[in-house]
């Protein structure tokens, strides 16, 4: 009996995948050998969970489906983990670069939707993004952008690390310093 449910759970297991993932390009490659041509296909994957873990990966392969396989597996072993603000946007606004490529990534307010082109919309949709302001700068390579879009997001830091590596409390970095002037201009005496 316990040996049945066992089954049944895992069949359930495989049937509700726990990474979403999106082809992004697929390039036809070919190799010359001394008969002439060889062909193959080259592709580019994101892999995320659409909440807060995000990866990429490429494969080459003489079949479509086998290079898109490839890729797969090598983005779900290369994933990251992204902090998000309310599980809906970046908590600042930050850069990334790989080769020509720079990417430009700015926190939304929500409703805004995901304002990025083609390459960093698959990342930010895999990482669960909702709303997000980007532009790509210099080079359009599809394998620069992704990698320049993961570059930056490894740059994000949410208020908890920030408040852990200065050994201070969230509520201390969260603290507008204009909140603080008001308060200790009452209690300093006046010196004249």
């Amino acid at each position: 009996m316990a040996r049945d449910t066992k089954r049944r759970d895992r069949r359930d297991r495989d049937e509700t995948p726990e990474f979403a993932d999106r082809l992004v390009t697929i390039n036809r490659v070919s190799k010359t050998v001394k008969g002439g041509k060889r062909f193959g296909f080259a592709a580019l994957v994101v892999v995320g969970d659409q909440k807060g873990r995000v990866g990429f990966g490429k494969g080459k392969a003489k079949e479509v489906p086998e290079a898109i396989r490839k890729a797969t597996e090598q983005a779900k072993r290369q994933m990251i983990r992204v902090p998000l603000r309310e599980g809906r946007t970046l908590h600042h606004d930050m850069e990334g670069r790989h080769g020509a490529g720079k990417v430009v990534m700015r926190t939304a307010p929500q409703g805004t939707g995901i304002i990025a082109g083609g390459p960093m919309r698959a990342v930010f949709e895999m990482l669960g993004i909702q709303d997000v302001v980007a532009k790509s700068i210099g080079s359009q390579n599809p394998y620069n952008m992704v990698r320049a879009t993961i570059n930056g997001l490894t740059k994000e830091s949410s208020p908890r690390m920030v408040a852990q590596r200065r050994g201070k409390k969230v509520a201390d970095i969260l603290r507008k310093p204009d909140a603080d002037a008001p308060a200790k201009a009452a209690e300093a005496p006046a010196e004249a």
